[in-house]
């Protein structure tokens, strides 16, 4: 093949679009979409070779990256809170006892050194974050435990890694003082964590603060963030991946500006180097090698699947109390490999280790049969176990601020909970700052054109239209708890006061046509279930409106005009 510019152009749109639509599929027959990625890959290492393992490395840890942002960014605190200590007794505990076990097998039925079958065992210990993720997708598997495994899935990958990098210390230099490395692994997770959450508040503070000229560049803003979170923590020497997704999960939850360009954008880069990433992975593997090692790599998945992973999980569990025995053999089942230990499989190749080839090859097949097998099962697993109940549809609308030029203006999402002073309120008698308008409200999935009579309740999403100096105090304010009297109580900002900050950042005393004639800023009104635009789901919201509507007495026509938000400014 000529290596033109138009043709490799014209062959990474090809293996793209491939992609994109194998992802369709893969999610239709339950199985990661890694193993069809890779199929890609191995076709392709019929027609060019491929061996670099460097470039396979550099391109699978920069994928790595992005992947634990995205799925920190999507992960929320208040899930995994509760189960933090059994994720990080998985995540620890569960890869070392995974990672010796499997290691002694290794060493008799690869025939490898101590040493190399404990670094084997290092390599495919820890579940993947990006197989997870994917395969739990929707799935609606109790709270509990789906949140336990995202959180093991994405916080044991530093553990692996620490496991991999200090076997491949241990091969090259037999001399290494085993007691420097137990000091360097809690130096690299507990700093690791540190600037995790450095990095994290420090993010959150740069996103809100920085005024760009256009809403599309918070996102790439937040990807450069990640990753200089990655470098920085790693040439200080601690764990990068730890950091970032801490740093994520911290982004994630906290008060942030175009949250959902950021997430979106997040989604999507990491889905196109998940892509590449395991396009390279199969053409570093020749077919023609597999056969061989193909009874080894059977006997040793089927020892991980069935022996080693639930042996780390169930010891890893056996001090606490949150789960039964049902639940324990589900999370050592949803134990799935991925790219992780196909990147961490180069790390040997490029150390130049005597048997790195065998080790790559049986990885990549224990990889592979983990995926097919623990992930096309996950599902009926869970229902027979009675685990696992409707899936969970995806959130009907995002709505958020697009920014065409500066402004400083944005659209703020408050969550409404149980005990905030304003439900059962109509909007028109909730007094709110200057220039502060809300714009939408969600309903259990319905959007809602909030007019002045509209009824807020309980568990509403409030979109609201505000300086963006105000958005701490517009939370406050909305989430305000009731008194003994029914009146708003807690640390809310009196509303003159916030009426007098930074008056340069509110609206213009133009009015609502004359800020949609600037074309300065547009409320962008995103269907995620089935991608209609506002204008397509117009009649639908007005249903709904009407429908809120008739819960309430009827307005003034002057006061209704008024109060009605339009959705395109």
């Amino acid at each position: 093949m000529d290596f033109s510019i138009e043709n490799v152009s014209f062959l990474l749109a090809l293996l793209l679009l491939i992609g994109v639509l194998f992802a369709k599929f893969s999610s239709s027959l339950g199985v990661p979409s890694l193993v069809l990625f890779i199929a890609v890959g191995m076709l392709l290492n019929t027609y060019f070779f491929f061996d670099n393992a460097h470039i396979t490395q550099f391109i699978g840890t920069i994928a790595l990256i992005i992947i634990l942002f995205e799925g920190g960014l999507q992960t929320k605190w208040s899930n995994i809170k509760g189960v933090y200590k059994p994720s990080l007794s998985l995540a620890t505990i569960g890869v070392l006892v995974t990672t010796l076990s499997i290691g002694v097998a290794a060493k008799y039925i690869l025939d490898l050194s101590w040493l190399e079958g404990m670094l084997f065992g290092a390599i495919v210990g820890s579940t993947d974050a990006a197989a997870v993720f994917s395969v739990l997708g929707n799935k609606n598997i109790k709270p509990k435990i789906s949140a336990t495994l995202e959180a093991e899935s994405g916080s044991n990958d530093p553990m692996a890694i620490f496991l991999t990098v200090a076997f491949l210390q241990l091969i090259q230099f037999p001399n290494s003082n085993p007691f420097n490395l137990v000091l360097d692994f809690f130096w690299q997770m507990g700093m690791g964590a540190l600037f995790g959450v450095l990095f994290g508040l420090a993010s959150i503070w740069i996103i809100n603060r920085i005024n760009l000229d256009s809403s599309g560049l918070y996102p790439v803003l937040s990807v450069s963030l990640a990753i200089l979170t990655y470098s920085l923590t790693t040439i200080a020497g601690a764990s990068g991946l730890l950091a970032v997704y801490v740093m994520a999960i911290l982004v994630g939850n906290g008060e942030l500006t175009y949250r959902q360009s950021i997430i979106r954008f997040n989604e999507g880069f990491a889905w196109m180097l998940q892509i590449v990433m395991f396009i390279l992975l199969g053409l570093l593997v020749f077919p023609q090698h597999l056969p061989g090692i193909a009874l080894q790599g059977i006997i040793l998945s089927v020892l991980l699947i069935f022996v080693a992973r639930p042996l780390g999980v169930y010891i890893a569990l056996a001090f606490g109390k949150s789960f039964n025995m049902k639940e324990k053999f589900f999370i050592s089942w949803a134990g799935l490999k991925g790219a992780v230990p196909i990147v961490l499989a180069t790390f040997p190749m490029v150390a130049g280790i005597e048997n790195s080839e065998i080790i790559f090859n049986v990885v990549f097949f224990v990889v592979l049969l983990s995926a097919l097998v623990q992930g096309a099962t996950i599902t009926p697993l869970a229902n027979y176990l009675k685990l696992a109940g409707k899936d969970r549809p995806p959130l009907a609308h995002t709505i958020e601020l697009v920014s065409i030029g500066k402004t400083n203006n944005e659209m703020i999402e408050v969550h409404i909970n149980d005990e905030a002073f304003i439900t059962g309120k109509a909007i028109k008698e909730i007094e709110l700052p200057k220039k502060t308008l809300i714009s939408a409200v969600i309903r259990k999935n319905d959007l809602i054109t909030p007019t002045g009579d509209t009824i807020i309740k309980a568990d509403d999403t409030l979109y609201v239209l505000a300086s963006k100096s105000q958005r701490k105090h517009i939370h406050q304010l909305l989430n305000a708890k009731k008194d003994s009297d029914g009146a708003a109580g807690g640390p809310v900002k009196d509303i003159e006061e916030l009426n007098q900050v930074e008056s340069g950042d509110v609206l213009e005393e133009e009015s609502q046509d004359e800020v949609s004639s600037s074309s300065q800023e547009g409320l962008h009104i995103e269907n995620t279930e089935s991608g209609r635009s506002a204008e397509a789901s117009k009649e639908n919201d007005e249903k709904n409106a009407s429908d809120v509507n008739d819960e309430t007495p009827p307005e003034s026509e002057t006061e209704s005009k008024n109060s009605i938000i339009k959705k395109d400014l």
